[in-house]
């Protein structure tokens, strides 16, 4: 069995992101860039499965401009196998990304496809869930735990608002990954050198969906969030309620 984690490079969790000053974008120059943490979770969860003897190859893939071959290449030195890049000059939103990885996979044949459960540059949690429903494959989101019950099925414990849910879905399916689900391999490098000679395709995306369907989403302006005002310490109860009724908080 195939697995194909879908990953996504953005700007490292540890940067303090800055907006450009005309509210066009992020500002990345410079910026050091990362694979999504969500995604290396991803990852790691593949490469145990195949330490497990369940799968036979770990594929990943991503979409974005040449400079993403970096992160590919931190996957292969985490232990995939090979890579895909499908390369896009813009930025490719949620439905365009499901329509291409549909693709990969149609080319592919995984048994399993995993990502992260969202981007930490958009925030979205889109991706997995539209990709699952063009593919018409169950969906197992927010995974915390993955149990094979067999060869053609899995059991996924999902973190949900009220604690924590089980389900078993049947393979081929996508599974997206929660916080808690493990903690990814550090890299050492003798694996970076090895990672180099690993095989990464490079695809177009527009070979792949020439005419990508559905209206795309206009971003308007990106402004940084308003600085967090000083608090306030109060006595009473009475005082506190005071203070929110005069801000409308209260009745």
């Amino acid at each position: 069995m195939k697995i194909l984690v879908a990953i996504k490079r953005v700007v490292d969790y540890n940067v303090r992101v800055q907006v450009k000053p005309d509210g066009s974008g992020v500002a990345t120059d410079g910026v050091k860039m990362s694979i999504n943490p969500f995604d290396e979770i991803a990852i790691e969860e593949a490469l145990r499965i195949k330490e497990q003897g369940k799968a036979d190859e770990v594929i990943v893939v991503t979409i974005g401009t040449g400079d993403s071959q970096q992160q590919l290449r931190t996957a292969m030195a985490m232990g995939a196998d090979r890579a895909i890049l499908v390369e896009s000059s813009s930025p490719v939103q949620p439905l365009q990304a499901a329509q291409i990885l549909l693709q990969v996979i149609d080319k592919e044949q995984p048994g399993l496809v995993i990502t992260g459960k969202q981007a930490i540059d958009d925030d979205n949690n889109q991706t997995p869930q539209m990709l699952a429903t063009l593919w018409d494959r169950p969906q197992a989101t927010f995974a915390s735990k993955i149990d094979f019950v067999d060869t053609n099925n899995i059991q996924v414990t999902r973190e949900v608002d009220a604690g924590l849910e089980t389900i078993q879905v049947e393979l081929p399916a996508v599974v997206s990954t929660d916080l808690r689900l493990n903690e990814p391999r550090f890299v050492k490098l003798p694996d970076i050198m090895k990672a180099k000679r690993k095989p990464l395709e490079v695809l177009m995306d527009t070979d792949l969906v020439p005419s990508p369907k559905g209206e795309p989403i206009e971003v308007l302006a990106h402004e940084a969030p308003q600085p967090r005002q000083k608090g306030v310490m109060v006595e009473t109860v009475d005082e506190l309620i005071d203070i929110l009724k005069d801000k409308g908080l209260v009745g």
